[in-house]
């Protein structure tokens, strides 16, 4: 399994996922700025990683604390939480996790417990939150399998691996499960400008497993599809409005576009976190524009005109019309996505409470 953050005693380990897939080193974040620089700077990202991420950043904060009384440790974990909110704004995942310790926190304060016990209880939860991811994939995964066909070629975009979350992955993790139940299927990645996540990352982990991989230029899609070479396709996602539109990477809604023409199968892969209930629709999303550079340099080389404009939306909306079906670790959603969604959200309910 790829070690995409890891809680030490020292900070958080990531992997430095902007020097692949040349090096494969190794960044320690060893406090919550760092960890906040780290997610800010796509040292780490995808969704599920950054939730994570921002879970671990909260509670090493807490963690390393000088606070001697609860009123001095609340108006610091304030500051932690704010810090690490402000770093990206698309992924809902990043405020579930950071709401994870949060309110884990206010829980243990108005019980007036210890600071060293909140201390101990925030980390344990933080590091509960990194096994759950995998778990909760790999589930997810099995669910995804199902739908994929015996055999031939699966498109995806972005990268929603192991690189995205804790290990496995959501995407990637449904194309695993998928060959490990027999599937004869291949994949095809299409680079994902301008950050080049597929032509980087899904690449590269693809291949570390010895899963049969093309790359394609992203204005490629359409004439596989004509060809008759894709059969299904398949992404991440970053948030998942409540009536199933779907905020992911740059160029989602393009792929979406294209299956529907041609009458493939789209599907969205996520953990239900991604699901942010109180946004009624895509509309309501956040969408992240990026800096200017990532567009007019490739490996630190200029290559557009001085004085042209950049316009660098990092992700976009996919409408819940061009989804076939959304797959969770609590099962397959599909449309009425209104409706199946609030319907899985009482099932995840009544599991978190048992």
């Amino acid at each position: 399994m790829i070690p995409t953050l890891q809680w030490t005693p020292e900070g958080v380990s990531f992997l430095d996922q902007t020097k692949l897939p040349q090096e494969e080193t190794y960044l320690l974040a060893r406090n919550y700025r760092e960890v906040a620089d780290v997610i800010r700077n796509m040292v780490v990202r995808g969704a599920m990683a950054i939730g994570v991420s921002g879970a671990m950043g909260v509670a090493l904060g807490i963690d390393q604390s000088t606070a001697t009384t609860l009123p001095e440790l609340n108006a610091e974990v304030q500051v932690i939480c704010e810090t690490l909110a402000k770093t990206r704004p698309t992924a809902v995942n990043l405020f579930w996790g950071i709401a994870q310790i949060r309110d884990l926190y206010t829980k243990l304060e108005a019980a007036n417990t210890s600071i060293p016990e909140i201390k101990a209880q925030c980390v344990a939860l933080a590091q509960t939150l990194y096994d759950e991811d995998i778990a909760n994939l790999k589930v997810l995964g099995a669910y995804g399998a199902e739908l994929l066909p015996k055999e031939g070629t699966v498109l995806t975009h972005c990268n929603a691996g192991a690189l995205a979350a804790c290990g496995y992955g959501s995407a990637l993790g449904v194309i695993r499960a998928a060959i490990e139940a027999g599937h004869k299927i291949d994949v095809f990645a299409d680079e994902t400008r301008p950050f080049n996540q597929g032509m980087r990352l899904t690449a590269w982990e693809l291949v570390k497993d010895n899963i049969p991989t093309t790359l394609i230029c992203d204005n490629m899609a359409g004439y596989f599809m004509g060809q008759g070479r894709i059969k299904a396709a398949i992404v991440g996602a970053d948030r998942i409005a409540a009536n199933g539109d779907t905020a992911n990477k740059i160029g989602t809604y393009s792929v979406a576009i294209l299956c529907k023409e041609h009458g493939i199968p789209f599907y969205v892969a996520a953990p239900f976190n991604t699901i942010d209930l109180a946004t009624l629709s895509g509309k309501d999303i956040p969408i992240e524009e990026r800096a200017a550079r990532e567009v007019t340099h490739v490996n630190g080389i200029q290559v557009t005109p001085d004085g042209v404009g950049i316009a660098n939306p990092a992700f976009d909306v996919t409408p819940a019309r061009y989804i076939t079906a959304i797959i969770t670790e609590h099962g397959v959603l599909r449309a009425p996505f209104e409706e199946s969604i609030a319907a899985m959200a009482k099932i995840a309910a009544a599991k978190k409470r048992a």
